[in-house]
């Protein structure tokens, strides 16, 4: 899974001015093929959500299908099972670096970040805790990711 994961971001980095036709179509199998959980895999291919946001801003001046997609899917997939607290630090590390150093990404694009994180902190926390015993933190889990 791993080789085919390096080839797969090389591929993506292949396409050119031809990325933006496969967004927001291939957010959900990147995500899939991040979550792995293999830490140079992570490292690897997590920069490819900041490059799927900087061609949808050079075409759209916005990322709201990407941003749309990314948190439709993410919130799947950690109710899947899948996700960890890794990576979430890793998502946020990865992309934050990469969004301060954009002129016109740096502000939109850590709202972005901080926001997907805060989801994943709460998605995290929710599927933690529906195991838990106490309908309460239940119940206070679900308002939080409400």
């Amino acid at each position: 899974r791993r080789q085919i994961g390096f080839e797969i971001r090389d591929m993506w980095y292949n396409l050119g001015q031809h990325k933006i036709k496969f967004i927001p179509e291939m957010v959900g199998p990147i995500l899939e093929m991040t979550l792995i959980p293999e830490t140079e895999l992570r490292k690897a291919t997590i920069p490819i959500f900041f490059d799927m946001m900087q061609c949808e801003f050079h075409s759209t001046r916005s990322f709201q299908m990407f941003e749309n997609e990314i948190i439709t899917k993410l919130d799947h997939e950690v109710e899947g099972g899948r996700g960890d607290e890794q990576y979430k630090v890793l998502f946020d590390k990865i992309l934050l670096e990469h969004c301060r150093k954009h002129k016109y990404l740096a502000k939109s694009g850590e709202t972005f970040v901080k926001l997907v994180v805060r989801l994943m902190e709460r998605l995290l926390d929710y599927r933690t805790i529906m195991h838990d015993e106490n309908k309460e933190n239940r119940m206070s889990c679900t308002v939080n990711v409400l």
